[in-house]
Order: structure tokens, then sequence, then C-alpha cells
């Protein structure tokens, strides 16, 4: 059992959660969720143990794991071991055996604490440790012959990926997750959620993926109103309930206007009359029956929807016999596709199998090593990088930065626009140097908007997005009349925005022409 016990946290001077009491039991899967800024990182690293709340205590089981951030700190040591030191008695353990073996005393007093090591290696599995590690990478997508090379040497996916199993290893009593499926395949996001079905203590997880919450969690953990309320079931599950308990507060509300314009009638007509008992009564029935406030809600969804400026001619791109290479051999070879106008590719493959680089081959941002890629008639071409640190200018407002684009559009349309993606009131005076990820991405979307292209290429457009974000993004792709590319691991968006999936794998890029849900059922991943 994990408990919280009137923990309060302010923030930047924003207070987060006031007072909080509640509890996690085992064997339920809890998502905590809340819009950005809610404080969910904040109250996930209170829970850990490495922030202090400002007031308040957490009780938490002794073997509670959580989701590292910084892989630097393992930099020395190799994925695997790294893996291991997620279990820290056993691998303490290890160490000291290690050493005791190494050294130069043998005498009894060395050989009872080896037998001492032996008894907490015995007591954590320590013999069949190393096997359980190289599942947990395998499972994550991190092949053997990466496995012993050091974390230094990996890339930026792998590095988080290994931590993400030294978290999942030794059997925690409790495990607390903050975004567990960034950077992880489709096939390894799969992998995860069979492993956490199975997952007998604590969970507690924040994630943007509607799909992983709805498909793992038993409970959702909202951060409203400076609280945090828990409710029955996964996250669609708990959209409805509040949206239930908002309307059932309204129609309560509705009822008690009635009751009260009734009753202001009556006293109105009988308060100069014989009845002035009566009429007293009404009064005190008034002061009970004042309408209860209905909060509001913190599900803020921003509103995404791609207009095109004009159509592009009926053939948008052509490969013929297209193949990249980057020296170790083809990342893609011989390729041949041809995409008309409205089609709406969803792009899907492992980490390094090539999606980034073939949407850049398509905006013509890398070249192809033969073949070639021939662009349509009147395509107007925009491009979200999975990268995008350095995609917004700074020393300007936002709303100036948007407005550059287009110098003749009105400001106040601007503004609107700004506002549809929650860049509301004097939010659309901040500067352009001081967003965060999720507001680069908004502001982003709001460019792609702004410009009206008629083909849109983009590189995990969910990654800095929450829950309603990805949501409303989802809805938006769907509703797109122009040409779409994009690459994803959000299983709620290919479904609802695709109609074509290429998937690249083994150096080829399979072609179907349905929808991801379609392209699941036959192909599996």
């Amino acid at each position: 059992m994990l408990t919280v016990a009137d923990v309060s946290k302010t923030y930047g001077g924003k207070k987060l959660f006031i007072d909080v009491t509640t509890a996690f039991a085992p064997g339920n899967r809890y998502g905590l969720s809340g819009p950005n800024g809610a404080g969910k990182s904040t109250f996930m690293k209170i829970l850990a143990g490495t922030l202090e709340p400002d007031r308040g205590t957490v009780s938490k089981p002794k073997k509670t794991a959580f989701l590292k951030q910084d892989h630097s700190l393992f930099n020395d040591h190799t994925a695997l071991d790294t893996v291991m030191m997620g279990n820290t008695a056993l691998w303490a353990a290890r160490q000291e055996q290690a050493k005791i073996y190494e050294g130069d005393d043998h005498g009894d007093e060395a050989g009872m604490r080896l037998a001492e090591l032996e008894g907490v290696i015995a007591e954590e599995n320590g013999y069949v440790a190393e096997s359980e590690a190289e599942e947990l990478l395998q499972g994550l997508g991190i092949p053997g012959e990466l496995q012993n090379v050091k974390m230094a040497e990996l890339s930026g996916g792998y590095k988080l990926r290994a931590l993400l199993a030294q978290a999942l290893f030794g059997h925690p009593d409790c495990l607390l997750l903050d975004e567990p499926t960034n950077h992880l395949d489709l096939e390894s996001i799969e992998w995860l959620e069979e492993f956490l079905l199975n997952y007998e203590g604590v969970l507690i997880v924040i994630s943007h993926d509607r799909t992983f919450l709805n498909d793992v969690c038993t409970h959702i953990a909202d951060i409203d109103f400076e609280t945090i309320i828990t409710y029955p079931g996964n996250y669609d599950d708990m959209v409805r309930t509040k949206a239930a308990m908002r309307d059932r507060q309204a129609s309560q509300n509705a009822q008690r206007d009635k009751k009260i314009t009734d009753l202001k009638d009556f006293i109105a007509k009988f308060s100069a009359g014989t009845r002035a008992t009566q009429v007293q009564s009404r009064k005190k029935m008034i002061e009970k029956l004042q309408p209860s406030d209905i909060k509001r809600s913190n599900i803020a969804r921003p509103f995404i929807r791609f207009e095109i400026a004009r159509e592009s001619g009926k053939h948008v791109v052509e490969f013929e016999h297209v193949t990249k290479d980057y020296g170790s051999g083809p990342i893609f070879n011989e390729f041949r596709a041809h995409v008309n106008r409205g089609e709406r590719i969803g792009i899907i493959g492992n980490d390094g199998a090539g999606k980034t680089t073939l949407l850049r081959m398509l905006i013509g941002d890398l070249a192809t090593s033969s073949g070639k890629i021939e662009r349509g008639h009147e395509t107007h071409w925009g491009y979200l990088p999975q990268e995008h640190e350095d995609s917004i200018e700074p020393g300007k407002t936002i709303d100036r930065w948007l407005h550059d684009f287009r110098p003749g559009a009105d400001l106040e349309d601007v503004r609107g626009l700004l506002g549809r993606m929650l860049f509301r009131g004097d939010e659309g005076l901040k500067q352009t140097a001081t967003l965060s990820g999720g507001e680069r991405v908004r502001m982003l979307f709001c460019k792609l908007m702004f410009l009206k292209y008629n083909v849109l290429v983009l590189d995990e457009p969910t990654n800095h997005l929450d829950l309603e974000g990805c949501s409303s993004l989802a809805e938006g792709l769907s509703e797109y009349k122009g040409t779409l590319f994009l690459a994803t691991h959000d299983r709620n968006v290919l479904s609802e925005a695709c109609t074509r999936i290429w998937r690249i794998r083994d150096n080829e890029i399979l072609d179907f022409q349905g929808k991801y849900d379609d392209f699941v059922e036959r192909y599996g991943h």
C-alpha cells in the first residue's frame, strides 16, 4: 500500500494540490491524469521521494521503483548492469561478494560474510537475475548485441529503454512510471502493456497514450480542483464519469433555480398580506436551496483543425525505385509507391527503422541514394520535425512570431487561433524563448493551421502533448482534406487518422491499403 497524508505543494507560486490524502492499493493500476502544468510529474517525484512536499507525508513500500530520467548517471555501466542496479540490495550484495573473492582475505570472517551475501542473493532471485534483465531489455527492443555495451555509447532512445527496464527489474512492490512509452515503438509498447497487466504490486503511471491508459489502468487518479480524485475504470471511463457528474450537478442546479423562482414569486405575492409565517418559512427554504458551484473541469482540449488554402493536384508524390543507404546497407530498398490527394498515410516501424529518414526525404531535406521522389503539381508541404527545440525563433512574442508568417493577416485572427490552442488572454504576449516543450508543439501546430498546407508531414507529433491534445489531433487529422504522412507510436491517432499504412521492417516498406486496425488484424504489429 502507498499512502499519502495531507500533502501540499506549490510550484512557481501556483498551488498544485492542497492537503491531499489518498491511498494506492496493491493489485490496482493507477493512471495519474491532468493537463500539462497540473502537477503530475511533481506529484510523482513526491511519491518517489526525489522531491519534498511543502507539507504532509508519503508512506510507500520499501521496494519501490521509479523510472529515472537522468541516464548520464549510468554512462560507465553496461545496459545489462544498469538494469540490475534497479534491485539495489542484490546489486550491492553482488558487488561486495565480487570484492571479497578478488581480495586476499579468505578467513572465517570473510567466509561468514560471503554466506550472508549468498543468502541475500538467493532471497532476491540473484541466480536468475541476469537472464531476467536480458529478457526485459529484449522485450523493450534492445537486442542482445547491445546489452553489454556501455550506456554512454547507446542512442538516447536505447538509454531510456534501459532505464525503464531498470525500474521493472527485481519484482518491486510499487512501480512509479512517468511517460514510460516515450521512445518505445509499437511492439515494445504492447510488450510493456502485457508486462504491466501481469504486475501484482502498486502501479502508478503517467502517459499521454490514451490507448495505453485504457488498456492498462484499473483506476485513474485525476489532479483536479487542487486535489486528487480517484475514479474506478480506465481513462475513458473517468472522462465519462466527470461529464456525468457535471451534467447531474447542472440538472440539480436547474431544479433548484426553478424552486427558488417559485418561492420568490410566493414571497412577492404574499409578503404584505396575512401569510407572514409562510413567507418567512419560504425565505428560509431559499437560503437552503442555493445552487452548488460547478467547478470548471481541468480537461482543457485544444481545437486542432487543419484547413487547406487550395487543393493540390490529384497526384501528390511518386516513389520510383527509391533506395536509401547510409553505408552499412540500405534502410529501405527499391521502394515504389504512388500517393494520391487526400490519402492519409501512417508510417510505423521500430526505432532506427528509417521513419524520420523517409519523412526528410519526402520534404527534400535528404537525398535518395538511388531512385527518385517526384512531387506533384501545386503541392505545398508543411513539416513538423521530431526534434523541434530550435524551430521557434526567440526574441518575439508568440502572437508576433505567428503573425510574421502571414503579415497581411488580421492580428485578431492570429490571437483567435492561439486561443483555440489554449494560449488565452495575455498568453499571446509570452516570449517564445520561455515556451515549454508542450507549448512549442502547440505553437508549431498553430503555424501549420495558419498556413493551410495541402500536404502535412508530421514526425512524432504527439510528443509533449497531453491526452486531450492527442485526442484533438486525432480528430483534426481524421477530418483533414489534404494529404498526410504521419510517423507516430500513438495507436489512437493511427486508428482515427490514417487510411493507409507503411511499415518499415527489415529494410523493406510494406504498403498496406487500409486502416491501422485492419493492418493489426492482418499483420499484428
